[in-house]
Order: structure tokens, then sequence, then C-alpha cells
């Protein structure tokens, strides 16, 4: 019996495929508990326009996500810190204040997806934004005394 998993059912599939079971697998157990529904032409094109729409919005997404990674390559982002006379910051930059500095530039980047090691002192540093599975930009961090 075909059937179409409406929730992932362990060792049968996930949701949204078409699959054969057996007869008493599919009555008694995904049919009886709402995880399939028997498959129609009707509800198996649905699914199909459903996964087609998915992967295009996928597409699009990872072409917007591509096209942003490529305006941040190679960006220099400022950030002012208090710091000593020798050079030596109170405190560190943070990944809340490049990504702040960012969105002054125009770029709306969530901190947590700004990677970098700890910034103890004035100088440039390097800094990578990942912004998807796959995609990712690197910039310049510039730390300068207030």
């Amino acid at each position: 019996m075909k059937v179409i998993l409406k929730a992932d059912v362990k060792g049968s599939g996930k949701k949204g495929d078409v699959i054969d079971v057996s007869d008493g697998f599919a009555q008694n157990f995904l049919l009886k508990r709402g995880l399939a529904e028997i498959a129609t032409a009707g509800g198996i094109n649905a699914v199909a326009q459903k996964k087609a729409a998915e992967q295009f919005r996928k597409a699009e997404e990872l072409k917007a996500t591509k096209e942003l990674a490529s305006k941040l390559n190679g960006k220099t982002v400022d950030v002012g810190i208090k710091a000593g006379e020798n050079g030596k910051l109170f405190g560190s930059v943070t990944s809340a204040q490049v990504a702040a500095a960012l969105a002054e530039q125009g770029f709306d980047i969530d901190k947590k997806k700004i990677q970098m090691a700890a910034v103890k002192a004035l100088g440039t540093f390097d800094a990578e934004i990942r912004l998807m599975e796959n995609v990712s930009a690197k910039i310049k961090v510039h730390v300068y005394a207030l």
C-alpha cells in the first residue's frame, strides 16, 4: 500500500515521502496514529509541488546569501575600544561589537555567525562570517583606541 507520510517515521521515511509499506503496517500503525495518509494522485502531486517550491526557495536563499558574502568579502570594519597606554585593551573585542560596526555599514549580521579569535590588543585582525553551510566571508577588524 502506498502512503504519504505526515511526520517523520523512524525506519520508514521523512515527512512528505511517498512510501510503499505492507497493508497491516499502514492500517494498524501509520493510519491509526495519523502519521500517514493513503496516497492518491492528487496527494502525490501536492507533495511534488511542495518539494519543488521548497527547492526553489532554498535556491533563492542560497543565491541571496552568496551575493551577501561577495559584498562582505574583504571589507574592513573599525571598532573603537578603551585601551591603556601600552596598547592593551580594557576587555576584548566581541562579535557583538563587530556586528554593530557591520550594521553601521548597512549589513544586518547576527553576532553568532561571526567567528574570530579573542582580540585583546590594538591592530587589524581577521574574522570569518559563516552565513550558511558552505557560504562564508572573510573580513578584517581594525581595532583602535578611543
